[in-house]
């Protein structure tokens, strides 16, 4: 498999993880539906920033074992 094709799946599996943890526990948090955006933007934004840097730790060590 092509190693761009193998860390765009990478990056969604992580997002797609994060970002539905993140979502069932907002969703459970009894937050007033017209305020679930205050929650939601932020979500959003730690966890796209935190799928990059997890599949950019990911990818280094997987070079690293690769490497040796």
């Amino acid at each position: 498999m092509n190693p761009k094709q193998v860390g765009a799946i990478r990056r969604a599996v992580i997002y797609f993880v994060v970002g539905y943890g993140g979502l069932a526990v907002i969703n459970n948090a009894g937050i007033a539906p017209e305020r679930m955006w205050m929650a939601y933007l932020p979500l959003f934004v730690v966890v796209y920033f935190f799928a990059r840097w997890a599949d950019a730790r990911l990818a280094a060590m997987g070079q690293d074992k690769s490497d040796g």
